[in-house]
């Protein structure tokens, strides 16, 4: 379970964008930020501000992962051959829960997370319970057959808000999914701009 799950939303008003491109969410509505002082006229930030705020974006996007995890991730990332800021893309879309967001089982990355927790997933027949488990191209991700017929599941399949990325291969009739490659930035469909650069800069200060 996301410790954020209850107030996932105040994170896009903090950003002041739709970072999920959810059509519920108050940013779409409210362009102030949460809170007593949200419509507080808002200085320019400095550049230290400005990659926080990259690096708050994308680890709320991934269902607001831990300074701990997301630094671990990066870390990973920077000891890879290639581009950090791709490298960091790579394998934040390798994360399993990030897997079953993208072949549209859930609804949102947050509920991806619990419906991993819960069992309900299962990678190449084996039940996986932990969100952070990381895919390779060519697993084979399924929705455990018990779990096929869940209000949530049947309900995400049919939302129009957002497609199957090509580098999943979903096929909703049998529950399944194939995680084909590992995409780079520009292969992942976000709602709104990510500056993985930006998060470099921050971590090399």
């Amino acid at each position: 379970m996301s410790k954020r799950h209850g107030v996932k939303y105040k994170i896009d008003r903090r950003m002041g964008e739709n970072i999920w491109g959810r059509p519920k969410s108050p940013a779409n509505r409210r362009e102030y930020g949460p809170g007593q002082h949200g419509q507080r006229r808002k200085g320019k930030l400095s550049d230290f501000g400005v990659q926080l705020r990259a690096k708050q974006k994308l680890k709320g996007y991934y269902g607001n992962i831990s300074e701990k995890q997301f630094h671990k991730i990066y870390v990973e990332a920077s000891r890879m051959k290639g581009d950090t800021s791709e490298n960091l893309i790579g394998l934040l879309e390798r994360r399993l829960d990030a897997v079953i967001y993208r072949a549209k089982f859930v609804p949102t990355v947050f509920a991806a997370r619990q419906f991993i927790n819960h069992g309900h997933v299962k990678v190449n027949g084996r039940r996986v319970n932990i969100a952070s488990y990381r895919c390779n191209p060519g697993d084979l991700i399924e929705v455990r057959e018990k779990s096929r017929q869940l209000v949530t599941v049947l309900e995400s399949v049919q939302l129009a808000e957002r497609d199957v990325p090509d580098y999943v291969t979903a096929d909703h009739s049998k529950m399944t999914a194939t995680f084909s490659r590992v995409p780079t930035l520009s292969d992942v469909p976000y709602p709104v701009q990510m500056e993985p650069n930006l998060i470099v800069e921050f971590y090399s200060r």
